[in-house]
């Protein structure tokens, strides 16, 4: 029986690995796509989003301080952030830094007031990721490993 509990333990936190890798690339894709990288979109929803907030926020001052005047920079960050953390939770390679990249991503998104009922579930999985080695499970992880025992991105 104990087995049989590991067995959904371990499919349950690769599924989630994949759904959260597919919802990165989603992100990115989007992003890639409808131009925010070469275009202001970004900081269109940045300033929206500043409007329809309390002025005095942390999440106001984020925006003002850092997001809106740095629109570009942010924008390139995120989506090649979005695209290592699809990449890598797709192959199974550096499961556990890219999740620490998630969180980076995630903390900026939510930093930025940009919060919906995902993002709790997201911090979840992203700690879950962290704290798993899904990477051993399924992907390249296990034989990088092997391969370079020194190196702590493929623990």
């Amino acid at each position: 029986m104990e087995r049989e509990q590991q067995k959904v333990a371990v499919g349950t936190v690769l599924a989630l690995r994949y759904t959260f890798g597919a919802f990165f690339l989603y992100g990115a894709y989007h992003k890639i796509t409808q131009g925010w990288l070469s275009s202001p979109v970004m900081r269109e929803h940045f300033v929206q989003r500043l409007s329809e907030i309390d002025p005095e926020s942390f999440s106001a001052a984020y925006l003002r301080h850092f997001a809106i005047p740095y629109y570009r920079p942010v924008a390139w960050v995120l989506t090649i952030g979005q695209v290592i953390v699809a990449v890598s939770m797709l192959l199974g390679i550096a499961v556990r830094p890219s999740a620490l990249i998630a969180l980076f991503l995630l903390s900026n998104i939510t930093a930025g007031s940009f919060t919906n009922a995902t993002m709790p579930p997201f911090f979840v999985v992203s700690f879950l990721l962290l704290a798993t080695p899904s990477g051993h499970w399924l992907g390249l992880d296990k034989h990088l490993h092997e391969r370079y025992p020194e190196l702590v991105w493929f623990k």
